[in-house]
């Protein structure tokens, strides 16, 4: 015994209906690969973070920390800093407790 209906013209309602929801997940998965793939390409060629950041402060303040260039502590207000930069920095800026951007420079003091 079929759940299916009998009928001609209920068959062809159902099998109209399952065609438009078919439709629609072939829109959803193409759009959802899209995505994937722009996130892909922007990962490819996104430029690899500076050696090393300083934290800056709000509006006109001085820095607050010299950071290693990825730190997840760093915040979005950063300057990027070569290695020379940083050791100098460090002269008057507080270095990071977590990623320690004085030891692996050498400045330790």
């Amino acid at each position: 015994m079929s759940d299916l209906p009998a009928d001609l013209p209920r068959l062809h309602v159902l099998r109209t209906w399952h065609v438009m929801w078919l439709a629609r997940i072939d829109e959803a998965i193409a759009a959802a690969e899209q995505r994937e793939a722009e996130a892909r390409r922007g990962a490819e060629v996104r430029p690899p973070p500076p050696a090393y950041v300083v934290q800056l402060g709000i509006g006109t303040g001085p820095p607050v920390a010299v950071h290693v260039g990825d730190c997840p502590v760093a915040g979005s207000r950063v300057r990027p800093l070569d290695a020379e930069q940083a050791r100098r920095a460090l002269v008057d800026v507080e270095a990071c407790s977590m990623c320690r951007p004085d030891t692996e420079l050498g400045v330790l003091g």
